[in-house]
C-alpha cells in the first residue's frame, strides 16, 4: 500500500493491499478500496453519510469525485450507495453519485469500463460492463446503460432512458428516449439510424447474424408500421436467434418508447 502523507483517510475506510493514493487525495466516510487501485492526486471518495464500495484495479485520475451526495432535492442524507466493480478507468473530473431512496438506493458501475474526462453519472444510473464514454457527457438520474455500449462525446442523456447493449452513440447527442440494442444513433434528439455493423463485427458476431439483426433494426425504424406491426414482421423475416429476441424483448419491455 502507497498512501502520500498529504492523503487525508477517513478511520472508516477500508483499503486493501497495493493501493495506491496519490498527493491531496481524500477519502471520507464509509468507503472501501480493492486491491490494485491507483488514485492519482486531488481524487475525492465519499462523503459523510454515503457508502462506497470499489472493487479492484481501477484507474483513477486527478480531481475525479466519487460518491457524493446525489444532486437530488428529496436526498434527505440516506446510507445511499455507490458500488464501482472491477478494471475501469475513471478519467480527470468524473463525477459518480451516490443513489437515492426512491431510486434503489445505488449507482452502479461494471467493470472493465472507460470513463473520459468529465462525464456525469447522476444518482441512481445502472452502468454494466465493458462500456466505453467519451468526454463531457452526462447522465441524469436513473440511466440504464447494457453491456458493450460506445458514447460519443458530449452526450446528454435525459432521465430513465435505456441505452441497448452494443450500441452506439455518435458525439454530441441528446437522447430523450430508448436506444435498441445494435444499433447506430445521433441527432437531437437522438434517433436509430442504422445498425452497428462495425461494432458488432469487430465483437466476433458473424456476417450472417450481423445481416439478421440489420433486418430486424430496419423493420423496426423504417417505414410507417407501428410498433406492434413492426414486431411482427421481425418475426416473420427474422431467422429466430439469443439476439433476435433480444430486440424483441428490449422493444416490447421499452417505458420511455423508442427512438426511431
Amino acid at each position: 500500500m502507497s498512501i502520500h502523507p498529504t492523503a487525508i483517510i477517513s478511520k472508516q475506510a477500508e483499503i486493501a493491499e497495493g493501493v495506491t493514493i496519490g498527493p491531496y487525495s481524500v477519502i471520507r466516510g464509509r468507503v472501501t478500496i480493492g486491491k490494485g487501485c491507483i488514485l492519482d492526486n486531488h481524487v475525492t471518495i465519499g462523503s459523510e453519510h454515503g457508502i462506497v464500495e470499489i472493487g479492484e484495479n481501477n484507474q483513477i485520475s486527478a480531481c475525479a469525485v466519487l460518491g457524493g451526495p446525489p444532486q437530488d432535492l428529496t436526498y434527505k442524507n440516506e446510507p445511499t450507495r455507490l458500488v464501482v466493480g472491477n478494471n475501469n478507468i475513471i478519467r480527470e473530473y468524473c463525477t459518480l453519485n451516490n443513489g437515492t431512496v426512491k431510486g434503489g438506493g445505488v449507482t452502479r458501475l461494471g467493470s472493465h469500463c472507460m470513463l473520459m474526462s468529465y462525464v456525469h453519472l447522476a444518482h441512481d444510473c445502472h452502468f454494466g460492463n465493458h462500456i466505453v464514454v467519451a468526454n463531457n457527457s452526462h447522465f441524469a438520474g436513473h440511466v440504464t446503460v447494457e453491456d458493450h455500449v460506445k458514447v460519443g462525446g458530449g452526450g446528454l442523456f435525459s432521465q430513465f432512458v435505456t441505452l441497448g447493449e452494443y450500441c452506439y452513440i455518435a458525439g454530441d447527442t441528446a437522447v430523450n428516449k430508448d436506444i435498441l440494442p445494435y444499433s447506430i444513433a445521433y441527432g437531437n434528439f437522438a434517433t436509430v439510424r442504422a445498425t452497428n455493423k462495425i461494432g458488432l463485427e469487430r465483437s466476433g458476431f458473424s456476417k450472417d447474424e450481423v445481416e439478421n439483426i440489420h433486418r430486424a433494426i430496419r423493420t423496426l425504424i423504417k417505414g410507417g408500421d407501428t410498433i406492434e406491426q413492426a414486431l411482427l414482421k421481425v418475426e416473420e423475416i427474422c431467422e429466430p436467434s439469443d439476439h433476435i429476441q433480444r430486440l424483441l424483448d428490449f422493444v416490447r419491455k421499452s417505458e420511455r418508447g423508442i427512438a426511431r
